[in-house]
This record gives C-alpha cells, sequence and structure tokens, in this order.
C-alpha cells in the first residue's frame, strides 16, 4: 500500500514555508445534470423495456370483423452499476511530525475532486461514444441514420453527412424530428428542449441562439430559430465532450438519458495495523445511460 511520507512533503516540515497551491483551483459544477436525470437504485443493475403500441386504427367495412392487434417488447436497456473508489494513506511518522491536521483536510477534498472528474467523464462517454461504441437498446448505435423499428421505416436521429452546428443544421434537424414515429408508424410529438455543447461549440450556438437575424449572411432575414423559440431551453457548454465540432439536441421525450444512484458518495478512515498508517478513502457506486434514442438526436460534426 503505497502512503503519503515525510519525504514526499519535506517543505511542510521547515520553517519559511508560506503557501502550498495546487488543490484549491475552482471546479466546474455538476455538468452532467443538465443531461441526465436522476434516479435512485437498490438493486445491482436496473432495466428499462421499450414497449411498442398499436398501429394505426383501419377502416372497418360493413359486415368485416374488427381487427385485433397485438403488442410486443421492443428491447431492453440495462444499466450496470460500476463501484468507484479512490483512497491515500499517510504514514504513520508523518501523523506523529504534525501532518495530520493539515493533510487530511486537504486531500479529502482532493479525493472528492477525483470522484467528480470521474463522474463527468462517464457521464460524458455516452455522447462522445454515441456515434461509434456506445449502443442503443435497439443493437445499432446511439446515434444513428437507421434505428429499427417493428412495423415503421427505421428511424434516424443523427444527418445522413455530418454537419457542424448552424442555423441551416438545425432547421434540418428540427425538420428530421418532426417526422419520427413510433415503432407502429404513428407520429410522436417529439419537440426539442436543450442544446448541449463542447465549449468550442458555444460560440456559434449564442449566435444562433440569440441573433435577432440570420447569422453570417447580408440578409435581413429574421433568425427563424431564435423567432420560433426553436431551442426553448437554450444551450448548456459541457466541458467533458471530446469532439470540438459535435452537437446534440435533447429533446421532451422522457426516458432518455438516465443516471442511476446506487451509492452516493462517502469517505471513510481507519487505521493500518501492521504499518500504523492511517487511510482514508472515497467511494460511490452509479450508471449512466440512455433508454429512448427518441431523446436525442445528435452530430459528430462536419
Amino acid at each position: 500500500m503505497a502512503a503519503i511520507s515525510r519525504a514526499q512533503l519535506l517543505r511542510e516540515l521547515l520553517p519559511g514555508l508560506n503557501v502550498l497551491f495546487g488543490n484549491s483551483y475552482k471546479r466546474y459544477d455538476n455538468e452532467y445534470q443538465a443531461i441526465y436525470t436522476e434516479s435512485s437504485s437498490v438493486r445491482s443493475f436496473e432495466e428499462d423495456v421499450k414497449l411498442s403500441g398499436f398501429m394505426a386504427a383501419p377502416v372497418k367495412q360493413e359486415g368485416a370483423a374488427t381487427v385485433f392487434d397485438t403488442a410486443q417488447e421492443v428491447f431492453t436497456v440495462r444499466y450496470i452499476h460500476e463501484t468507484i473508489s479512490m483512497g491515500f494513506a499517510l504514514t504513520q511518522e508523518a501523523v506523529e511530525d504534525n501532518l495530520y491536521d493539515s493533510l487530511s483536510t486537504r486531500y479529502v477534498t482532493e479525493l472528492a475532486h477525483s470522484m467528480h472528474e470521474t463522474k463527468e467523464i462517464k457521464a460524458a462517454a455516452v455522447l462522445n461514444n454515441g456515434f461509434t461504441t456506445y449502443l442503443s437498446g435497439d443493437g445499432v448505435s446511439l446515434y444513428n441514420t437507421a434505428h429499427p423499428q417493428v412495423s415503421a421505416p427505421a428511424i434516424a436521429n443523427r444527418p445522413t453527412v455530418a454537419v457542424d452546428f448552424s442555423e441551416t443544421a438545425v432547421e434540418n434537424a428540427l425538420t428530421q424530428i418532426s417526422a419520427w414515429t413510433d415503432d407502429r408508424g404513428k407520429r410522436i410529438n417529439a419537440q426539442v428542449r436543450k442544446l448541449v455543447v463542447p465549449y468550442a461549440g458555444v460560440w456559434a450556438a449564442s449566435r444562433v441562439l440569440k441573433s435577432e437575424l440570420q447569422t453570417g449572411t447580408a440578409n435581413n432575414d429574421i433568425n427563424a430559430v431564435k423567432n420560433l423559440m426553436a431551442i426553448p431551453d437554450g444551450y448548456v457548454v459541457n466541458h467533458y465532450l471530446t469532439d470540438p465540432d459535435a452537437w446534440f439536441l435533447l429533446t421532451n421525450v422522457p426516458n432518455g438519458f438516465r443516471y442511476f444512484n446506487r451509492v452516493a458518495m462517502s469517505t471513510s478512515s481507519d487505521g493500518d495495523f501492521d504499518t500504523g498508517n492511517l487511510r482514508w478513502k472515497a467511494r460511490e457506486r452509479y450508471s449512466f445511460g440512455n433508454s429512448d434514442y427518441l431523446s436525442t438526436w445528435g452530430s459528430p460534426g462536419a
């Protein structure tokens, strides 16, 4: 077991120390909360099941029998909770030489920062990998041009040709979303609520969503995206998105991005009998994922 010793913190034992720095940086807020809906869990995993409804009702001819339809389970999404844990130890000699008070407070706080960083990375990974390795419950990537349906045309929740964020790209995305159906081909009222961009995309997002007139042109036309309040909740920046020109839309379709909190973060400490070292650790258990791909639309950028 590695432990922080006096040799690693020699300056803290000597006179003349003026300031310690490196552990007091400001941190980003919980950015995943702008994307995910949180639920608690008391099981080792959680499952969400998508159901298909009925087809559009047919015309019944005089004397003909009523058509009876069936429903079915379409796919299952399983959330398997991961345990995240990290700790540090302080040698018995360092404790005896009065490093206990300063180190315990400082590095317990640093443990919390480390745990927070991992959580944000795991939350963003669903979007970062949504065009490749993160799969929807239907077996294709979360953002795909051909999500299979039970008895309806395949659905796209990304452009056929990847595009950067722009007013025209937003209009085309909203037009595509307006044509979405359920698994039996019935239209659904999916409405875009929010835009998610990496920090590199904040400039274009601000111009497109807040300009009164069309951006980047000499036209005197209104900015239809702003005029129609096409993205009513505006945009949020996620600093953990890895592609600088990717962008994502969140819709009002429920049961999309989900975060299950199995065990909230806690810290604990104890002494090691063999070495006399003092040990601290932080631990939590959770899972992130997406149940319904209709909750989102995305482009990896051109």
